[in-house]
């Protein structure tokens, strides 16, 4: 697990539960999805902070680095979409953190929510974050919103590794899995072709 705390002066939450969530994404995830997991947080983080919002900077730190890991074979569902598996393992884990039960199904929350409809700052910051880093990362969308040089920065500190590719090939594993789901639907709406083209991968 690395030891980066900063890009572009973008802080990691301190404490034991920042910590437990970067050791489990890095022992689960591969390399090049810890990666996305850490890219989508910064995005979202610095996307609050130009803007003056506040916000929970350990749940959103947690659940981004958990939002993904259904994706990955010891926690992947046969039958749930991989977000709402995604969700429970949220659950089970900041359970095992102490986090009182309305914590704990905020983090489910913002999981889960990540691949449903645009949730707005003012209604729920933290799943807004979680949305809008997700999004520039993997499908570049709101990539304008970032500086260039913050955008080299993150990606320097945190390389692609052939994300994009791997990521699709995911989606469509979820798609033919499990039809009708969050996944599916964005495959079948072509949007496997924005995030082979995302400008991230360009330089």
């Amino acid at each position: 697990m690395d030891k980066l705390t900063e890009v572009a002066g973008i802080g990691v939450p301190e404490g034991h539960a920042a910590r437990a969530a970067r050791l489990v994404c890095a022992e689960y995830a591969d390399e090049a999805l810890y990666h996305h997991s850490l890219r989508s947080y910064f995005f979202g983080a610095a996307w609050a902070e130009e803007r003056g919002l506040d916000y929970d900077r350990e749940l959103f730190f947690v659940s981004a680095l958990l939002h993904d890991l259904a994706l990955t074979p010891p926690f992947d569902s046969h039958a749930l979409p991989f977000e709402e598996a995604g969700g429970h393992l949220a659950r089970v884990f900041t359970a095992g953190l102490g986090w009182p039960d309305a914590r704990r199904d905020r983090a489910a929350e913002l999981i889960v929510l990540h691949m449903r409809d645009d949730v707005a700052p003012e209604v729920d910051v933290e799943s807004h974050l979680l949305q809008v880093g997700t999004s520039a990362d993997v499908s570049g969308t709101g990539l304008d919103a970032f500086s260039p040089s913050f955008r080299a920065e993150l990606v320097g500190a945190y390389p692609r590794l052939g994300f994009a590719a791997a990521f699709v090939d995911l989606f469509r594993d979820q798609a033919r899995r499990k039809p009708g789901c969050a996944a599916g639907e964005l495959v079948a709406g072509g949007w496997e072709s924005r995030a082979l083209g995302n400008g991230l991968d360009r330089g």
